[in-house]
């Protein structure tokens, strides 16, 4: 297998790992439950495994993003600085994923208010972003 593809599917699978405990974390800080493994079974009327299986393969999909389009696109030295870029970029990405998701699917409703669900997919996708550009480089 291709280095960069084994690399890219690693990271999307570690740095979803690591963004969903800090997912599972946040109601006990004072944020809103963040699942998006619930959000896609309810709207797309599949299981919550296949919820799970569908949220880590939308982050491996964001890592090949990363190494195909992002890392070769941004002129950013400092990896912390090009992680947090990315998961900004990210976060921008799941939003337009979960309007086009509103557009054409039944979408459960959210709990917490919109600025704190805001911040919490930010701190997520932040931690996503770093993880996955630690693990590829570039």
């Amino acid at each position: 297998m291709n280095k960069t593809i084994s690399k890219s599917v690693f990271a999307g699978i570690i740095a979803t790992a690591a963004m969903t405990i800090i997912m599972l974390m946040a109601p006990n800080i004072g944020m809103p439950e963040m699942a998006p493994w619930k959000i896609l079974s309810s709207a797309l009327i599949v299981s919550v495994v296949e919820g799970w299986i569908l949220h880590f393969v939308m982050g491996i999909l964001l890592a090949f993003g990363y190494s195909y389009v992002f890392a070769p696109s941004v002129n950013i030295q400092n990896t912390w600085i090009k992680g947090v870029v990315f998961g900004i970029a990210a976060v921008v990405v799941a939003q337009i994923g979960m309007k086009l998701m509103g557009m054409v699917f039944e979408m459960p409703p959210m709990d917490g208010s919109i600025p704190m669900r805001l911040i919490a997919m930010l701190i997520g996708h932040i931690v996503f972003g770093i993880v996955t550009v630690k693990i590829i480089g570039k």
